[in-house]
């Protein structure tokens, strides 16, 4: 091969496209690799809701949750109103108008319903007018009497000295004592006449329909347009009340003692009150008196136990468990009132060496530092940290931080 063969073997080709070069497979596992850890990031950042976690209410420790005496009885039973009222008008008419709701309150004498009046309003105008007529007529009657006197005087004078007949003079006294009996006649008839308007008006005023006494209004049973009667008319078509009154005052418990164990209760024995509703709160009572009577059916004997505290949560109807508790002799000593909170005890959680717990506020969790006492049971006493009606969070995970988002798992 001559000199000038390569030279050209040596020339640069610039438009010849360079040749590939193999592709190296670790490359793109590396890059595989980074991908999906910016995957799993991404999700955890971005794409995770808040954690749905058991939520529980704490409740207040009321003073007389302390535990109670030796209960020799327990019987159930229901609260009842001792003073409750169906309220109905003493005349039968259509109503007008409407003025209670359930759960409202109401104080003695204040106007629940009105009836249509037209008709005794009528009747008292009615009567007015004939006692002002009988009024006039006296006036008339008055007048004429003393007309009726003074001519009977005069012929008195005239007869004295013989110038007048014994006729005339008769006629001018029995005018005058006709008027005199007249008078009284219509002195009577305005006597009546004022009863009578009276009577209207006490019926004009039964149209207006009012509270015996003050209580809460727990049955609303009649509307604008029906018809209300005192008594049942039988078609169903009139009502015989206008709504149901209760004196949340006089609420109090009855329970059905077993015969078999009445001799254990007492009239004045003490009791502790359960609400089914309310199974942690005890309401101290007494009993009232023990009814002298069996029913043969359950073999049964009421109890009429009163009620030491009011509370609105008490209504009636609701039932109760009463436990009948051993008399003392001595006065016992004064219980100390019970502070904090009860929550659940797996509520509360170590973190640094600290008792917290973690409230749900706002779709957060809030980890709040606590001080509280030995766990009793399945609750737990928290003095501080936590008030009555905070939602706690159950068995918190080990790693929920403060302001977590959190919401409240479905049940």
């Amino acid at each position: 091969m001559n000199q000038p063969d390569l030279l050209g073997q040596l020339r640069i080709e610039r438009n010849q496209a360079p040749a590939p070069r193999a592709s190296s497979p670790l490359r793109w596992i590396v890059v595989a690799a980074v991908l999906f850890v910016l995957a799993i990031a991404a999700w955890w950042w971005f794409g995770r809701g808040p954690t749905a976690m058991p939520v529980k209410t704490a409740s207040a420790i009321a003073a007389s949750s302390v535990a109670p005496s030796n209960s020799v009885l327990d019987a159930s039973g229901y609260v009842v109103a001792r003073r409750q009222a169906t309220v109905s008008a003493k005349i039968t008419g259509k109503v007008r108008e409407v003025l209670i709701e359930e759960g409202m309150r109401v104080e003695q004498g204040q106007v629940l319903a009105t009836l249509d009046a037209m008709d005794q309003q009528a009747d008292v105008e009615l009567r007015q007018a004939q006692l002002e007529s009988a009024r006039s007529q006296i006036a008339e009657t008055e007048a004429g009497l003393r007309q009726a006197r003074a001519d009977y005087a005069r012929q008195q004078e005239l007869s004295a000295r013989k110038l007048t007949s014994t006729a005339q003079l008769d006629a001018a006294r029995a005018q005058a004592d006709s008027l005199a009996a007249r008078l009284t006649s219509l002195r009577r008839q305005v006597d009546v006449a004022g009863k009578s308007l009276s009577m209207s008006r006490v019926s004009l005023e039964d149209t207006v329909i009012r509270a015996p006494f003050a209580g809460v209004v727990i049955a609303k049973a009649a509307q604008p347009g029906e018809m209300i009667s005192p008594i049942s008319a039988g078609g169903g078509f009139t009502r015989t009340g206008i709504g149901t009154i209760v004196d949340m005052d006089s609420l109090e418990v009855e329970v059905d003692v077993n015969e078999a164990f009445i001799g254990r209760v007492a009239a004045k024995m003490p009791v502790e009150v359960t609400l089914n509703a309310y199974p942690d709160w005890r309401i101290p009572g007494a009993v009232v008196a023990v009814i002298p009577a069996a029913d043969r059916t359950k073999a049964t004997v009421r109890v009429r136990v009163s009620l030491l505290e009011k509370d609105a949560r008490i209504v009636p109807e609701m039932g109760v468990r009463v436990a009948f508790l051993e008399s003392r002799t001595e006065p016992a000593a004064p219980q100390p009132v019970a502070k904090g909170v009860m929550v659940p005890a797996n509520a509360v959680v170590q973190r640094d060496g600290q008792p917290v717990v973690f409230v749900l506020a706002d779709a957060h969790a809030v980890q709040r530092k606590v001080q509280a006492a030995p766990a009793q049971g399945a609750l737990r006493q928290v003095l501080s940290g936590v008030v009555a009606g905070d939602s706690v969070i159950v068995d918190p995970p080990a790693d929920l931080q403060d302001g977590a988002p959190v919401e409240r798992a479905k049940p």
